[in-house]
């Protein structure tokens, strides 16, 4: 990490000389500008960037839709404002000469931009201020490996690539050693970025793998997240590798992103540990029980894609049934940890999903079930697949349908974000309804 005082000495000195000033998108995409270091300092630092207002109203072939209310052909397709928050500054060691910022979206008046993620978040985050509280959390990004590089990929339509690993290389240390020179150089790189790595390791499909990192304050986590996503992949396509977030990218088991979440107080203390079952204060049983309460109605911030709900098989380590349970790993939420390392983890979202969003939501539904005081149905201890109670949505129309008639959802984000979100799911769903899938193709083509 750097500040802007040590930038002015690395582009004096002739260290630096490129910054890049992104934000995340609805998709969870890093966008923005590379400037001048000299720009930058100069005009950027002082009087802020700008960039189409069109990048928050966008599908994910960047094809301008309808249906968005602060932007369109209607509006002229404006600007808005970047402003860097200096507090991201970092170096970039996987590209020479560059740092890297992150942004706020704002209006030319100074008023945000609500339905940014980066916001949404802040705002939720706000209201934990508000109680004197802090939220900790921290994400676990799964992705596959192939050896084709992206244009391979797409080349060949995204069919018969080789993944790094041809066989089920969970924890294993030889299976993990085929990749390891580009893990360690995706490691390396995010540490040089300011991120505290932990730990990699192999997962279950074939090419899987998972890099960990150090917990931290929610922002901070989901700023993180969205740089090493990005870094990730532009140091796999240096080496001339691809690797994938989807969260379902074949058969087998999808990429998942397990976010952890804790509350502290001004003091540092845990806010959800007490001397209540299985470790939890008052509070704590609270915080739990909106979280799942407000699972299916918030869906949609943990799954935003069609693909995001294939990972919901029984038997595939992805959740189905909306329980939580003692360090279970077939419910929906999952309690880990002791004291001050207390936490719940959600295991809905896959490797698609936007951070700021999921933990917003998260946020959202804890703080509703502490205002009403929701009391907490007892740990799950047995097979949550097989239990007949609430599910997760199985597909995004379904999810899309439980966030439009979500009270809760339009209390915690308002009207305006509700509707932006609600817009993203139809475009999605309306793209998928009108393509002809290789499934049809297969089943269809000669003997129907």
């Amino acid at each position: 990490m750097l500040t802007l005082d040590q930038l002015r000495l690395l582009v004096a000195e002739g260290t630096i000389d490129t910054v890049v000033l992104g934000f995340t998108d609805m998709q969870g995409r890093l966008q923005g500008k590379r400037l001048s270091a000299e720009f930058f300092l100069e005009e950027v630092v002082e009087n802020h960037a700008e960039g189409c207002n069109y990048l928050l109203a966008v599908d994910v072939e960047m094809n301008t839709v309808d249906g968005y209310a602060m932007s369109s052909w209607e509006r002229g397709y404006g600007d808005f404002v970047l402003v860097p928050d200096l507090g991201t500054l970092r170096m970039v060691p996987w590209h020479e000469g560059t740092v890297l910022l992150l942004a706020d979206l704002a209006w030319e008046d100074g008023s945000p931009v609500v339905a940014s993620p980066r916001q949404i978040l802040k705002a939720q985050t706000a209201r934990l201020a508000a109680r004197g509280w802090t939220a900790c959390a921290g994400t676990e990004l799964e992705f596959v490996v192939f050896t084709e590089s992206y244009e391979q990929a797409q080349a060949q339509g995204f069919r018969d690539l080789t993944p790094a690993n041809q066989y089920n290389i969970d924890y294993s240390i030889l299976g993990t050693s085929r990749v390891e020179p580009l893990l360690r150089k995706i490691r390396l790189g995010m540490a040089g970025a300011g991120l505290y790595v932990e730990s990699s390791k192999g997962e279950c499909n074939l090419g899987q793998h998972e890099i960990a990192f150090r917990y931290a304050e929610a922002v901070t986590t989901c700023d993180n997240h969205s740089i090493y996503k990005t870094g990730a992949k532009e140091i796999a396509a240096a080496d001339g590798m691809s690797i994938t977030f989807m969260a379902k990218p074949n058969a087998r088991e999808g990429n998942s992103c397990h976010i952890h979440l804790s509350l502290r107080d001004q003091a540092g203390n845990p806010v959800m540990a007490g001397d209540g079952p299985h470790g939890l204060s008052r509070t704590g049983e609270h915080f739990l029980a909106g979280q799942l309460a407000a699972l299916r109605e918030l869906t949609l911030f943990h799954a935003p894609n069609i693909n995001s709900y294939k990972r919901y098989v029984a038997g595939s380590f992805a959740p189905t049934a909306v329980r939580w349970g003692v360090d279970n790993r077939t419910c929906s939420y999952r309690l880990v940890g002791h004291g001050l390392s207390l936490r719940a983890e959600n295991r809905v979202p896959g490797g698609d999903v936007n951070p700021y969003l999921a933990v917003a939501a998260m946020i959202a539904g804890g703080l509703d079930g502490i205002e009403k005081e929701l009391p907490l149905e007892p740990a799950f201890g047995g097979n949550a697949y097989a239990d007949p109670g609430p599910r997760v949505p199985s597909t995004l129309r379904e999810a899309l349908e439980a966030w439009q008639k979500s009270g809760l959802a339009r209390e915690a984000f308002g009207n305006e974000v509700v509707e932006h979100y609600a817009n993203h799911a139809r475009v999605e769903l309306a793209a998928f309804d009108a393509a002809v899938t290789d499934w049809e193709l297969q089943r269809s083509f000669e003997r129907l």
